[in-house]
């Protein structure tokens, strides 16, 4: 192995002679003895380290990530200041759970996220311990609060897969396949039409029923997919018109990662409810709803979490979100129009990138042909990059997506967009769009 140079500052080199490395290939072997077969591994990935936007294998290969752990260390790798304060918390307060005791970390983040989350009047948090669990307890909520049964999400979402969560889900038939019956009254809408929504309230779905609508601002795992300007707004009118809660999944749009606080703060709308996770606590398992205080209504006992809102967790998401509201969700948007107008340059040399859409640095790049979507050759494309040091994630049917660390630099915007290149002049002969 070579010498180790600060990681952080580091560039990717592959040192083995092929991926995974031999230490790596070892772990592989003895995790696929032991662990689920429903997990999904893209690549041979073993990681050893990781610091800001770079990370180690366990032979030594360094890679820049454009994965971010899917969209969870918003701040980057272990960030020193979210480093110390796990630390400082670990030495103080593991665990005395927040549901039947206080401590300050939980109130501190409570109020600080109350104060981040847009929309009028005061607010109250729930703490759970992911996205999934911030998505069933919106649900419960939502039920309770209007006395409603019914509740709308859209084809292409992804909110879990939980029960409740996976009842909402509708991106995969993979994710639900085998595991009926699902929680009943869920039916999905058009993701982007106002007008599939008018169907589901004429035909289905009376609107006096019905107690939610479940969005993402940008859709996640159906394909990076930005919506027309006038959904969420229009969402939003319908909800109020009718008495529904307008619930955001902002799982992964949320804290900074579209540039923004909250991926809805670029239409204007606010949710009746904010589900949060992912990027929160910077890697650390945390969730959580925000609601105004006369929605979040339900009395003692009705809903809890052992574990929700750990004082390490909310330490370390108390120091994720000072970083981010300070430097890292303007840092987003610069840096994510710089990766956009490089991807979209390429697209221009290379038509098999036939759009490239998002916000920040959640960028969506769609591989395919004039025949139609190319998923099997965005795979290839990920793996590709992967043996040159560029860590990259699917999404949708054919998507790439870009999802660095908040933290990325122009100088690894330009490395990132230099290996993407590079894969794609590599592959550029095998690819059905190319003349």
């Amino acid at each position: 192995m070579p010498p180790a140079a600060p990681l952080s500052r580091s560039e990717p080199r592959i040192v083995t002679d092929r991926l995974p490395g031999p230490r790596a290939a070892a772990w592989i072997a003895r995790d696929e003895r032991v662990t689920s077969p429903s997990y999904t591994r893209m690549y041979p990935l073993v990681v050893r380290r990781a610091r800001g936007v770079m990370m180690e294998d366990l032979d030594g290969n360094r890679f820049l990530d454009f994965t971010a752990g899917i969209a969870v260390t918003n701040a980057g790798h272990c960030h020193p200041r979210v480093v110390k304060a796990i630390r400082d918390q670990a030495r103080r307060l593991i665990h005395m759970s927040g549901t039947d005791f206080y401590y300050r970390p939980q109130i501190r983040l409570a109020e600080t996220l109350a104060r981040l989350a847009p929309g009028p009047g005061p607010k109250r948090v729930f703490f759970a311990n992911s996205g999934a669990e911030a998505v069933e307890a919106a649900l419960k909520l939502a039920r309770f609060h209007t006395g409603r049964p019914r509740v709308v999400a859209f084809r292409g979402a992804f909110h879990g897969r939980t029960y409740g969560a996976m009842s909402l889900t509708a991106s995969k038939s993979i994710q639900r396949k085998g595991f009926s019956p699902l929680v009943p009254e869920i039916q999905h809408a058009t993701y982007g039409d106002l007008s599939s929504l008018d169907v589901l309230f004429r035909t289905t779905c009376p609107p006096e029923e019905t107690a939610a609508i479940f969005v993402e601002p940008i859709q996640g795992e159906g394909g990076y997919i930005v919506p027309p300007d006038d959904f969420l707004r229009g969402l939003r009118t319908v909800c109020d018109a009718h008495g529904i809660m307008l619930v955001l999944d902002e799982i992964q749009t949320g804290i900074g990662r579209t540039g923004r606080m909250f991926a809805s703060e670029h239409w204007g709308v606010h949710g009746d409810v904010v589900c949060l996770a992912k990027g929160l606590a910077n890697g650390l398992p945390l969730g959580a709803i925000v609601a105004p205080e006369s929605i979040m209504d339900w009395p003692p006992g009705s809903h809890a979490s052992t574990f929700g809102g750990n004082p390490v967790a909310c330490s370390a998401a108390l120091a994720t979100l000072g970083l981010i509201e300070r430097r890292y969700a303007e840092n987003a948007q610069d840096r994510g129009l710089e990766l956009a107008e490089g991807l979209r340059e390429l697209g221009e040399t290379h038509p098999c990138l036939v759009d490239v859409r998002g916000k920040g640095l959640m960028i969506g790049v769609e591989i395919g042909s004039p025949d139609g979507p190319l998923p099997g050759f965005r795979d290839r494309i990920i793996l590709e990059a992967f043996q040159r040091g560029l860590l990259l994630l699917p999404c949708g049917p054919s998507t790439i997506r870009f999802c660095p660390p908040l933290c990325l630099t122009r100088k690894q915007v330009a490395i990132g967009l230099d290996l993407f290149r590079s894969t794609l002049a590599a592959m550029c002969g095998g690819c059905p769009s190319s003349p």
